[in-house]
């Protein structure tokens, strides 16, 4: 065998005995034969120790299996002859075992093979079709595969050029809308000047008659520091004319609600007064007490129309004073500001210092005043969605909160705590009343 064909015999030396396949990790045993150990191992499977060599049927002893490192190394030899051959030869494609021309396709291991290989035990088992077969169902495949990727780019592109009509149709409905709001706002506003028009008219008109009749003021403190400016002066008349005019209260006494108060709070018998105390009292806990906060509410609440209050807050801080929904949170930790419902001015110690608390808005900060206030007025207006604070002291405004989201009913709100102050609703809500 070897003098007709070297590399033939070289292969055969090279295959095992019992698989008829390369030596995978060769052993040697006692007589000198070679086997894969996997081959051997199931060859004797089930014996005792001493077993005979399938080859020559000597007895041996089973434990005396020994690495064949030579044989190993033959073998990667061999291996790269074969390949070195394939690649001289330039034509037919060969099968690396054994010689032959690759003319068969396993669809198990998805590799061609030859007529050798397919009797093995190796591919025994398996599908097997002619390569030129094979060949063909991978070239449909690929067809196959090409038209679904044509196939569904296709629809992709259908798809994104749908969505390029929808997406520049809302653009164009959107700009309709816009221009429509616009326009409504242009004679909104169209509206609201000649509105003003005609108050302004009506405030010419006014202002020929007697001052008696046109304010009807009187004058309430005669120790202010600084006299009022008109245009103050005439922001504060307006505001309490506005008032009046639509049948909204002025100056109206306020009491304050026992209910909603905090413990530590105490109420005058009269309820219009109230002082901070560190002993808290033993009162029932309704689900309307404030229970952390030191506040408390007054007893009226709005849900329409223009309102004005005085409260005296003394010389001494700390305290807050503004108006809340009725719906303001009770229990635990609050921050009186719009995003809580509360809608407040406070004063926190520093001198002639009145600051706006606005929440994480940030849209005011201290307002600082000639003379720090010992008497706060407090406007309510729900046509205009605004509440507007005023210095009776000097009769400056302090600040105003606009676009006030009103729900449900509006109460007055008061927040002390310093025991050296006493707030107190007071019947004047400002130097001139009407």
């Amino acid at each position: 065998m070897a003098s007709e064909n070297p590399m033939a015999s070289l292969q055969y030396e090279a295959t095992c005995p019992i698989c008829l396949g390369d030596f995978k990790d060769p052993v040697i045993i006692d007589c000198g034969h070679n086997f894969c150990r996997a081959c051997i191992a199931q060859c004797w499977e089930g014996s005792s120790t001493a077993a005979t060599c399938p080859q020559c049927r000597e007895t041996v002893q089973q434990r005396n299996l020994r690495p064949n490192r030579q044989l190993a190394n033959v073998l990667k030899i061999v291996k790269q002859l074969n390949l070195q051959v394939m690649k001289d030869a330039g034509g037919e494609r060969v099968c690396v075992e054994h010689q032959e021309p690759l003319k068969l396709f396993c669809e198990e291991d998805q590799t061609p093979i030859c007529l050798v290989c397919d009797r093995s035990r190796t591919h025994k088992a398996h599908t097997v079709v002619p390569i030129e077969e094979a060949a063909q169902e991978y070239k449909k495949f690929q067809e196959y595969l090409r038209q679904k990727i044509v196939s569904e780019f296709q629809q992709l592109r259908q798809f994104l050029e749908e969505q390029e009509r929808l997406l520049l149709a809302q653009l164009e409905k959107l700009d309709k809308e816009i221009g429509k709001i616009q326009n409504e706002n242009i004679t909104k506003f169209s509206e609201q000047i000649s509105r003003l028009s005609e108050l302004i008219s009506e405030l010419e008109g006014k202002c020929q008659k007697p001052a008696s009749e046109f304010l009807q003021v009187r004058l309430i403190s005669t120790k202010r520091r600084c006299p009022m400016s008109l245009r103050t002066r005439l922001q504060s008349v307006i505001v309490l004319w506005q008032v009046k005019r639509d049948k909204g209260t002025v100056g109206k006494v306020q009491t304050l609600e026992n209910s909603s108060s905090h413990p530590q709070l105490i109420l005058s018998e009269d309820r219009k007064s109230v002082r901070w105390e560190e002993t808290r009292q033993d009162l029932p806990n309704h689900p309307e007490r404030f229970d952390t906060e030191i506040c408390v509410l007054g007893c009226e609440g709005f849900t329409s129309g223009r309102h004005c209050w005085g409260v005296e807050v003394g010389n001494r801080g700390s305290w807050a004073v503004g108006v809340a929904r009725e719906s303001v949170k009770r229990k635990g930790g609050i921050s009186p500001n719009p995003e809580q419902g509360i809608w407040a001015v406070e004063d926190s110690g520093l001198w002639v210092c009145v600051r706006a608390i606005t929440g994480q808005k940030h849209i005011h900060g201290p307002v600082m005043v000639q003379e720090k206030p010992e008497k706060i007025r407090v406007n309510l207006s729900f046509p205009e969605r605004q509440v507007t604070f005023f210095s009776v002291t000097d009769g400056s405004p302090l600040f105003t909160f606009n676009d006030c989201s009103f729900s449900g009913e509006v109460y007055p709100f008061f927040k002390s705590s310093n025991k050296e102050t006493t707030m107190r609703i007071c019947s004047a809500p400002s130097s001139y009343s009407v």
